[in-house]
């Protein structure tokens, strides 16, 4: 009873106070909060917190272009190929910068290639990143060796298991990140290296907590980034490791350059230091390298490992596909001859093949946020300055305008009549416009020689009483394949 006649008695005068002043609170967030005329569609946002459980629904559920509130901050999420290409190419000098998003600011500091704002700084550091990078042999035959070489490992690794299953992500992954150190660090790991090992679960750990839902709170409530347990302290030390494995790097490589014989990506990147020393307006230093390392070993290793990764689920699961490959790699390459970048004409297949998984998976399905750096029009709705633009690749590649029966597996939707390769404009997976993935040639090699070398040595089966895992994948920053065993059977 004492609690009821608490509730009934007149309220004192603070009170009164304290509740008028929450109303006026939740009023002035639902009148700031109200969109202004002329933005796209979207659901009415919440007081403090927008919209936030519409943000962490899940890729596919988002059908058009539509906003959404985090917090205060307006998002708009563009879902048609028509909206993504005014945006990203016709529009790009108003959508081309990033949003200062606060989880990715505490990360990035504003600094690498990826996460950068647009501007002089980021202009500077991604051209001499795409120079040095053509340099080492990046769209170039003069890399594949490198590739080739690391093929040997895979193939010994996958030998191991005989006809018994396996989880293939750490081979992948292990060969596909050294393919990166090859140029960034001058040197591949041992698979078995320990501290090799711990990075690469740290770094995919990393981009699985950047996207969870507690963490999008910290970018409506920033402190909560310091929290000392959960998955806040989780992402805290995970980052601290890898700056640690990177930076031990970099100043081994301060140690040991020879300026007249630069080994790898480090070393050209220290030389050019030394040549803008007397540049007041030069961006470049040893803090910036991190973060462009960072970026390489980082986006390089991730998306085309979990590419390849759905690609080897794939063809486990469908074995007509696999036949299809498995023939046009024998008519092309027998079972000696080593698969090189001139072969891929040849193989329109082979090549169609991986596009189809690539369009499926679309392993950055909400690419990176972009932000309008100025208010403009976009599909006919007003954009104010500062929205955080997110163009949906997911959305794009599984448009039923577009694709016919976009939810099925078929290779041969990239093939003309003649068997031949065409090209589909709302093909993106590495998105469009400036910022379209400074690795994209490197993964386009990648994803060949490798998947033409699998195939030509292995056929891949999912094991007979297994459950199959789901095709939605795990979604973090990246889309990667739920785990899963395969059986690789020596051809």
């Amino acid at each position: 009873m004492a609690a009821w006649t608490w509730l009934l008695r007149a309220p004192t005068a603070t009170e009164l106070l304290l509740a008028a002043l929450c109303w006026l609170g939740c009023y002035w967030l639902l009148r700031r909060l109200r969109a202004p005329p002329g933005l796209p569609p979207g659901p009415a946002p919440w007081p403090l917190v927008g919209n936030f459980a519409f943000a962490l629904l899940p890729p596919p559920l988002l059908k058009s272009v539509f906003r959404l509130f985090v917090g205060s901050r307006l998002f708009v999420v563009l879902n048609t190929f028509g909206a993504v290409r005014e945006a990203l190419v016709q529009k790009a000098e108003v959508f081309s910068d990033r949003p200062s998003v606060p989880i990715v600011l505490m990360i990035t500091r504003k600094k690498g290639v990826i996460f950068a704002p647009y501007g002089p700084v980021w202009k500077q550091q991604r051209k001499f990143s795409l120079s040095t990078l053509r340099h080492f042999g990046v769209g170039r035959h003069s890399l594949e060796p490198k590739i080739i070489e690391e093929l040997k490992f895979i193939k010994e690794e996958m030998l191991k298991h005989g006809k018994d299953s396996f989880n293939p992500d750490t081979i992948i992954r292990n060969a596909v990140s050294n393919v990166i150190c090859s140029m960034a660090f001058g040197r591949r790991f041992d698979y078995e290296d320990v501290e090799f090992k711990t990075m690469l679960k740290n770094m995919a750990r990393a981009l699985e907590l950047s996207v969870n839902s507690y963490m999008i709170l910290v970018n409506i409530c920033p402190w909560l980034y310091y929290l000392p347990f959960g998955p806040f302290r989780e992402l805290r030390k995970t980052e601290l490791d890898i700056t640690a494995f990177l930076k031990k790097i970099i100043a081994q490589h301060r140690d040991t350059l020879d300026a007249a014989n630069p080994r790898d990506f480090i070393d050209m990147y220290f030389i050019h230091v030394e040549e803008e020393k007397n540049n007041k307006e030069s961006s470049f230093n040893e803090d910036y390298l991190f973060f462009i390392i960072g970026d390489l070993f980082i986006a390089g290793t991730d998306t085309t490992s979990n590419t390849l990764l759905w690609c080897l689920l794939y063809m486990s699961l469908y074995p007509e596909v696999q036949e299809k490959v498995h023939a046009e790699i024998e008519a092309v390459l027998g079972h000696d001859k080593v698969p090189s970048l001139t072969h891929k004409a040849q193989m329109p297949f082979t090549e169609a093949t991986i596009m189809e998984v690539q369009r499926m998976t679309a392993v950055v399905p909400l690419s990176i946020p972009r932000m309008a750096s100025e208010t403009a029009v976009l599909q006919g709705y007003t954009i104010p300055k500062g929205s955080v633009i997110v163009p949906n690749l997911w959305s794009v590649h599984r448009d039923p305008n577009i694709w016919e029966k976009p939810d099925e597996f078929q290779p041969s939707r990239f093939l003309d009549e003649n068997g031949q390769l065409i090209k589909k404009e709302a093909f993106i997976p590495f998105g469009m416009g400036k910022r379209v993935c400074m690795g994209e040639q490197l993964a386009k090699m990648e994803l060949f020689l490798i998947f033409a070398s699998l195939m030509q040595s292995f056929t891949f089966l999912y094991p007979e009483n297994a459950a199959k895992p789901s095709m939605e994948g795990r979604f973090g920053l990246t889309l990667a394949p739920c785990p899963f065993n395969i059986i690789a059977l020596k051809k």
